[in-house]
């Protein structure tokens, strides 16, 4: 009932930036939480940044300083600016949600998008 978009992936040099955009779309009640994470392959997924509803956000050590989460609630967008890029930041980022949708009742839910790549490299 939720679909999450994601845009903004590609190819940079070290010390580039890039910025990821997430729109959320459907039957949405309420999107408590919004958030990037990451999976290189033989890796865990890994938390990159998140943005609650009231704006309060939470980072990586790895990426604090370099990396802004932001979220526009009108919009049900999150966006993810990546600056001063690494080569280990170089991975599959994925937009996650966590949204209230009413199907008869309000049900809470956990959404994924399809993931987007970024590599950084020379």
């Amino acid at each position: 009932q939720v679909q999450l978009v994601e845009s903004g992936g590609g190819l940079v040099q070290p010390g580039g930036s890039l910025r990821l955009s997430c729109a959320a779309s459907g039957s949405i009640f309420n999107i408590n939480y919004m958030g990037w994470y990451r999976q290189t392959p033989g890796k865990q997924r890994e938390l990159v940044a998140t943005v609650r509803s009231g704006g309060t956000t939470n980072y990586a050590d790895s990426v604090k300083g370099r990396f802004t989460i932001s979220r526009d609630n009108a919009k049900n967008t999150v966006n993810l600016q990546m600056n001063s890029l690494k080569p280990e930041d170089t991975a599959v980022y994925y937009c996650n949600a966590v949204v209230t949708i009413a199907v008869g009742t309000l049900v809470t839910r956990n959404y994924w998008g399809q993931g987007t790549q970024v590599t950084v490299s020379s």
